[in-house]
């Protein structure tokens, strides 16, 4: 009996040891699939979202890299955006640290998808984010992911020569010490799924072929907005890009996508044509248009998506209305820190905190707009001769702008179409 329990015993040993032996290889092959990448492309908190939902990469953590000082902090690198070429001290670049699984997803696609992301002939800056801590940069870990980096660069500088863009600034230099940023910029748009997340993408593109063909678009929660375009040639796509996409800088996420690169969202239309514009919450489609739009027209149907019909912003923003005085929304944005006021939709900045003053009105007040940012034209509702103030890229209304003492002027603008951004963020 004692040698009959002692063989049952070795079978389960052995099976156990076995099983163990086969799960053990299974992750020494996984491992030796997993690659390390680092890109820095404007605010890690956007870079980061983006890369975290694309199939095959495992993880995507925000950080810093490229500086010549240990232990930096987000004040750190703030601090010290606006070095002179001079100094002695080298600022890191705000980076985000890729893994990815090589048999899911290739370096080619990983590092292509870095190109179109942003806007690599800026200088220290992506958009409305200037500092150095903004470069563009790529950090490779391979004599491989070196190789493709300066091949790609030279292929995008062609693609972006021909539509009127400058040099290529990006820094492409062998991996450093990666400092993890602190805990609440990690995974910070999933947790704050309205935070500032710009789009500084040119809008030129590989061809379509290539980011595509291998990566899945997954939902992310919350809002977002997918454009299904065709994966061979689409003039109305390409305009749609142009015209609008392009250049939107809002906070709701904006992705294209081919028909069959989507996986795990809820969508009833049919997507045959291209292209088309879904609006998704949850992974849910809410409601789509298939066909070209122009911008006022898609501003049209992103402030019902994102505003709701029958909001006051919505009435403020498409139907000429006002805030009632003194609302909720102005006593959050009266006394504001230093900052800039965006449109609500577009994201594009409108007006600034420093050119704020308190009328006594009830309505936020400013000296003047951003230069470019807004549009002026006469209005003559209610009986009225007065000077309605438009968002130029939204085309929503803000409100009325009036002559002010001092020969000065006051634009009287609704609170409920703005969103704030501190400067520190900018």
């Amino acid at each position: 009996m004692l040698k009959f329990k002692n063989k049952i015993l070795a079978i389960l040993l052995c099976g156990f040891f076995t099983s163990s032996a086969l799960i053990a290889k299974e992750e020494i092959n996984m491992s030796k699939n997993i690659e390390t990448i680092y890109f820095a492309a404007g605010c890690f908190w956007g870079v980061e979202k983006y890369f975290d939902n694309l199939d095959g990469v495992v993880d995507a953590r925000s950080g810093y890299m490229g500086g010549n000082y240990d232990n930096p902090t987000y004040e750190d690198v703030l601090n010290y955006r606006e070095l002179s070429s001079v100094s002695k001290i080298v600022n890191h670049t705000e980076t985000v640290e890729v893994k990815y699984d090589s048999s899911k997803i290739s370096a080619e696609d990983l590092i292509k998808s870095f190109w179109e992301l942003h806007d690599p002939t800026q200088y220290n800056r992506q958009g409305n984010d200037i500092g150095n801590n903004y470069r563009s940069a790529i950090f490779y870990t391979t004599q491989e992911q070196e190789k493709i980096a300066f091949k790609t660069k030279d292929e995008y500088q062609k693609l972006l020569m021909a539509q009127g863009y400058g040099k290529i600034e990006t820094q492409i230099l062998p991996a450093d010490k990666f400092w993890v940023a602190e805990d609440y910029h990690q995974d910070y748009l999933k947790r704050n799924p309205h935070g500032y997340c710009p789009n500084h993408s040119t809008g030129v593109k590989f061809q379509k072929e290539t980011a595509k063909k291998n990566s899945k678009i997954t939902p992310i929660g919350g809002k977002e907005i997918l454009v299904i375009v065709s994966d061979s040639f689409c003039p109305y796509c390409e305009k749609l890009e142009e015209e609008t996409l392009s250049s939107y800088n809002g906070d709701i996420s904006l992705r294209e996508a081919t028909y069959n690169n989507i996986d795990g969202f809820d969508i009833k239309t049919k997507l045959t044509a291209s292209p088309t514009i879904l609006f998704i919450e949850d992974g849910k489609e809410i409601f789509s248009h298939v066909g070209y739009v122009t911008q006022k027209e898609f501003y049209r149907m992103l402030g019902d998506f994102k505003l709701g019909v029958g909001t006051q912003s919505h009435n403020v923003a498409f139907n000429q209305g006002t805030d009632n005085r003194f609302c909720q929304q102005y006593d959050i944005f009266k006394h504001t820190p230093d900052g800039v006021f965006v449109d609500k939709l577009s994201g594009d900045i409108l007006f600034d905190t420093k050119d704020r003053f308190d009328s006594g009105s009830g309505w936020l007040s400013f000296y003047k707009a951003v230069d470019g940012a807004t549009i002026e034209k006469d209005d003559f509702s209610y009986g009225m001769h007065r000077v309605e103030v438009i968002a130029k890229k939204s085309g929503i209304h803000l409100g009325h702008v009036f002559p002010h003492k001092h020969n000065t002027l006051r634009y009287c603008i609704n609170a409920t179409v703005l969103d704030f951004i501190p400067r520190d963020k900018l």
